[in-house]
């Protein structure tokens, strides 16, 4: 092991009371350093806004309070999106005792008072820190004030924290020790905040996050607003990050969530981090395709446009409660892909009353005529069918149904097994 990864051991194991570590706990050793989340601490994956694709820097108090009130009357806070979350560069820096301040020019009441206007109108506050010295941004991080950070977020009233891998080491047994560190700092507080643990998917988090005190961990690079490019951490397109989450079904579930990074639903091009030079932003029906592989995954779901500014179209697709309530289904199982025939492929996610939600992804330049035989993808030729877009009935079924699916297009439906 490397120094800088046995310091964060040692520092690990004073924490909480383990002694003097001497293997990675909980990646070699297989031990359990953090104890259980609380189950009401994210039971469903978690939903909300994001500021970093859009406003990068611009973020501040005024733009928090404007994008909630836009999230009231457009119906996206009833419709369950209650995090607010601000991402990187709204740090100050740190006072001389070594504590966190907000920008004082673009948050000059500080954030405590953000929360509690929030928490008035019905929704949790978000903050960024990095498991380093510094940010992505180059900000003050929180490597070495786990602890002071922790209560200071507390003492704010913060909800939820992203914590971000920038200028850490790139080993998994550093990611781990630091991760469980803060973790464990939050958990001291005794103030419920989720956790979501943010290196991009390179250290395999799915394997560990969860024992390292995470309810979500990301997948992937950043998600740019785009169908289809190259995978790197410049680019990663919808279809470049759905492909990465076709083995990780088994580690999602209540309490823990598998995270491909935010929506770009209504973006349209707009935002210097999720625009990428020379290739084209996604249209309607992506953003719709998006939407729908996004819920039958149990991702999280953080919207990143402006919502005060929101298109109907884009309101629409974020609002539709049948589909919402397959991302938020009781039983947390992550759609696994059944069927990959060419430029076709059939997503199934099993729901907690028995149903099942069937997500058909034409990811070809043409319209295509799919048949689906039921028997094809483990479900009875006896039931009903609803296409969760069309909010329609499609009545009984027979053993076959045949669909039109657009280019680029993802039809839902919700299959209810004959009883």
């Amino acid at each position: 092991m490397s120094t800088p990864a046995r310091r964060d051991f040692l520092r690990l194991g004073a924490a909480i009371g383990l002694g003097a570590l001497t293997t990675p706990v909980g990646v070699l050793a297989g031990d359990t350093p953090v104890s259980p989340a609380p189950p009401t601490l994210a039971p469903t994956p978690p939903m909300g806004w994001m500021s970093w694709n859009l406003f990068g820097p611009d973020v501040s108090d005024a733009l928090l309070r404007e994008t909630a009130t836009a999230m009231i009357t457009t119906g996206m806070r009833d419709a369950g999106y209650n995090y607010l979350c601000i991402d990187d560069l709204w740090q100050g820096g740190r006072d001389a005792r070594g504590f966190l301040f907000a920008h004082p020019t673009r948050f000059p009441q500080g954030m405590k008072a953000l929360a509690d206007w929030l928490h008035a109108n019905g929704f949790k506050l978000g903050i960024y820190s990095d498991a380093a010295e510094q940010t992505c941004g180059g900000e003050v991080g929180s490597y070495g004030h786990e602890v002071q950070d922790a209560r200071t977020f507390a003492e704010w009233g913060i909800d939820y924290l992203k914590y971000d891998y920038c200028g850490a080491p790139e080993d998994p047994e550093t990611a781990f020790a630091r991760y469980a560190t803060m973790s464990h700092a939050l958990r001291a507080t005794r103030r419920p905040m989720v956790f979501s643990i943010c290196e991009w998917g390179a250290r395999e988090p799915w394997l560990w996050a969860r024992r390292a005190g995470g309810q979500l961990w990301r997948t992937s690079w950043d998600l740019r607003d785009s169908w289809e490019t190259v995978y790197d951490s410049g680019h990663a397109g919808i279809m470049d990050i759905l492909d990465r989450q076709v083995t990780l079904a088994e580690y999602a579930g209540p309490g823990g969530w598998n995270d491909p990074d935010q929506l770009v639903v209504g973006l349209h091009g707009r935002g210097k981090s999720s625009t990428v030079s020379g290739w084209p932003h996604c249209n309607d029906t992506e953003y719709r395709s998006q939407m729908s592989l996004w819920c039958l995954m149990a991702s999280p779901l953080h919207v990143s446009c402006d919502i005060r500014s929101i298109d109907a179209t884009s309101l629409e697709t974020l609002v539709n409660r049948e589909l919402l309530a397959v991302n938020q289904d009781a039983l947390g199982r992550q759609a696994r892909r059944a069927i990959k025939d060419r430029q076709i492929e059939i997503w199934k996610k099993p729901l907690a009353n028995g149903d099942s939600a069937i997500g058909i992804l034409n990811r070809g330049a043409e319209t295509t005529e799919v048949k689906l035989r039921w028997t094809d993808i483990a479900l009875a030729p006896k039931g009903t069918l609803r296409d969760l877009w069309a909010h329609q009935d499609l009545g009984p079924i027979t053993e076959t149904v045949t669909l039109a699916v657009a280019s680029h297009e993802t039809r839902v439906l919700r299959y209810s097994p004959g009883r």
